[in-house]
């Protein structure tokens, strides 16, 4: 185990948990294997991988991670409307649940039902956390040159 810092060129393995301010925990590896991963490869947010950059093994930290900077703010542009018709004829429709669509590039998009109003259902294809402040709670393992 290297006990270099964490830098823009480094593997990193750590324990992290996800909560809302509130204490709910939306993630977190502290009771399973820890989470291992190159800065940079797009495994974490920018926003959450900033705040470990200058920590070394060893080092427990909670940061408080906006909404700009973890999964951005609700965009009124991704909330669709679509009619009963857009969907098949035996499937249940409810508020909340959370329906996947192809996109153009048949990536998969999930989309929650936000509202039905007779025929009018209304898809959010926001990030379910856009808008939401993150606690970020973690405990770095090992630091090693990737």
């Amino acid at each position: 185990m290297s006990t270099s810092v964490v830098d823009k060129n480094s593997r990193v393995t750590l324990h992290f948990a996800l909560k809302f301010p509130e204490g709910d925990v939306i993630d977190s590896t502290f009771e399973k294997s820890p989470a291992s991963f190159v800065i940079g490869d797009g495994s974490l947010l920018q926003g959450f991988e900033d705040k470990l950059l200058g920590l070394s093994a060893g080092e427990s930290r909670q940061f408080t991670i906006l909404p700009e900077d973890a999964f951005g703010q609700p965009n009124p542009n991704n909330v669709q409307v679509f009619t009963r018709q857009d969907f098949s004829k035996d499937m249940e429709i409810a508020e909340g649940l959370v329906i996947s669509f192809a996109d153009a590039s048949q990536s998969e998009l999930p989309g929650v039902v936000k509202s039905i109003d007779g025929d009018r259902i209304e898809i959010d294809f926001n990030h379910p956390l856009a808008g939401r402040t993150i606690l970020f709670d973690v405990e770095i393992i090992a630091v090693e040159a990737a």
